[in-house]
């Protein structure tokens, strides 16, 4: 019994071993890249005289990433919102290449499943 899965052949499977290599080779994770989204919303603070008890309430930014298994939603300072949106954008970027990737791999893997179940099945010599 092999220890390893043979790789697919073809021409599907070459150029999709092409593609990871190129998104492979480009994959750098700038430091400081966050994961999660970023969402602007509103809150009232509660003072009966602050204008947002009339109108839509202050501006809050949050960042809502997966941590632990956990979901976290923490507030982003407004006078950081421009610092760290372009982080949660690399992050996001490092992440589609990742799972491009990763469903590549997948996609060879069917490949060559499918290779080796098409392969011609050799018969035992018969005795003479």
């Amino acid at each position: 019994m092999k220890n390893s899965i043979p790789p697919a052949r073809g021409p599907e499977a070459s150029r999709l071993r092409r593609r990871a290599r190129r998104l492979l080779a480009g994959l750098q994770i700038p430091e400081g890249s966050l994961p999660g989204s970023l969402a602007l919303s509103h809150r009232r603070c509660g003072k009966p005289s602050c204008h947002c008890a009339k109108g839509d309430g202050h501006p809050l930014w949050t960042l809502t990433f997966m941590a632990g298994g956990k979901k976290r939603v923490e507030t982003i300072p407004a006078d950081w919102i421009d610092l760290v949106r372009p982080r949660v954008e690399a992050g996001r970027r490092c992440k589609q290449i990742a799972a491009e990737v990763l469903a590549i791999h997948a996609e060879l893997w069917v490949l060559a499943r499918n290779q080796r179940s098409r392969a011609p099945h050799r018969l035992p010599p018969s005795p003479p």
